[in-house]
């Protein structure tokens, strides 16, 4: 499918989308936090992340209801309902590969650690362990910016199943050309993101779910100078017959 939308190039401002991401929070901040808590809570309760797609989808038209002064409430989450099949579609594209990586990755590292202990015996050589701590930490560092590259590519793809009403697999498509257009900047608002959120969990943990609302909010900002948010169609009553 040809995909006709036009996306903007290097338009995400990290810190300025930070910025903009609260100012669009902080007047009705406890509903975007209700909305983004119960929405990472329920999507977590299903295996296979099956719920994760409504749920984001959910809390992205929440976002954008309110841009466009329409009312929010928590209700407005479940509406992410509306884009179930199209939304897991998008997911399982997102997830499968990463399965695919991460489960031989952990298989390997914990084979090759007991693999290597039994090899040591009981007075295990200081040099080989740590040799095989290096090795194991840029293991795990290479994958965790897999991780990123992928979540950097996907950005775009619930707010474009929402905001567009794309097919799954049309949003994956659009979002990975336009994370790829801003891919620096992007990967820096994700780099602040995950900042934020570990000086949250700082905080018995709790203080990352308060730092939820901000980290959407910036998100939905990001899409916003990228494509821009759809005109809505008013739902006007028909006109009246014309009489001849």
């Amino acid at each position: 499918m040809n995909l006709p939308f036009h996306f903007n190039r290097g338009v995400v401002e990290p810190i300025a989308c930070l910025k903009e991401g609260w100012a669009l929070v902080k007047d009705r901040y406890w509903v975007f936090f209700g909305v983004t808590a119960l929405g990472l809570l329920i999507a977590s309760f299903v295996p296979m992340a099956i719920l994760m797609g409504p749920m984001f989808c959910g809390i992205y038209l929440t976002y954008f209801s309110y841009r466009r002064n329409q009312p929010i409430e928590l209700g407005t989450l479940f509406r992410g309902f509306d884009y179930f099949g199209q939304s897991l579609i998008a997911t399982l594209i997102q997830i499968l590969p990463l399965m695919v990586v991460l489960m031989p990755a952990y298989l390997l590292t914990y084979v090759a650690f007991f693999v290597m202990l039994a090899s040591q015996g009981n007075n295990p050589e200081p040099s080989v362990v740590f040799g095989f701590i290096g090795v194991a930490a840029v293991f795990w560092i290479l994958l965790v910016l897999f991780i990123l590259f992928v979540s950097v590519l996907f950005s775009f793809t619930y707010p474009l199943i929402v905001d567009r009403g794309l097919r799954g697999i049309d949003a994956v498509k659009l979002s990975s050309r336009a994370a790829l257009a801003n891919f620096w900047q992007l990967l820096g608002l994700f780099v602040l993101q995950t900042l934020l959120g570990a000086v949250g969990m700082l905080f018995c943990y709790v203080g990352a779910f308060f730092i939820l609302p901000i980290t959407f909010g910036a998100l939905a900002v990001a899409y916003e100078r990228v494509f821009g948010l759809a005109e809505v169609t008013p739902n006007l009553p028909p006109p009246p017959p014309a009489f001849a």
